[in-house]
């Protein structure tokens, strides 16, 4: 019989501003790998309230087309009621800040061009944090 396990992590880093996108793929599997984790699940939790995580493929074109998405949906140069950075909160609030993956086999398990990405929607050069928790048997 498996045992069963929890394995919390964080991982810290910096963006580059509004609109960032820092691709976290490989730093989960890492993280999942080092668990000894075989069979269960990977949580992601981004703790921020103008940043979220999305699963997505990681061509910078399409990733264009998510910042110009966003931009739409919530301008920058529009009158809003919160003081500096309204439109972040608001970009933020369409997308969740956690994901949960299936972990088979050691493996963290992605759909054939999915890739997880921090997005940045605030507006200057952030250090963000994201809780990784790996749980299942070993």
């Amino acid at each position: 019989m498996s045992a069963f396990k929890v394995v919390n992590k964080s991982y810290s880093f910096k963006t580059q501003g509004e609109i960032d996108f820092i691709d976290l793929s490989d730093k989960v599997q890492e993280e999942v790998t080092a668990s000894g984790i075989k069979n269960g699940i990977v949580h992601v939790f981004a703790p921020h309230a103008t940043g979220v995580l999305i699963l997505t493929e990681n061509d910078y074109a399409l990733l264009n087309d998510i910042k110009t998405f966003l931009e739409e949906l919530a301008p920058r140069h529009r009158t809003y009621q919160h003081p500096s950075n309204a439109h972040s909160h608001l970009r933020s609030v369409l997308l969740p800040p956690d994901k949960t993956l299936p972990v088979v086999n050691g493996q963290v398990e992605f759909g054939t061009w999915q890739s997880l990405v921090f997005v940045e929607t605030d507006v200057y050069p952030r250090k963000r944090t994201v809780i990784i928790q790996v749980m299942g048997e070993q």
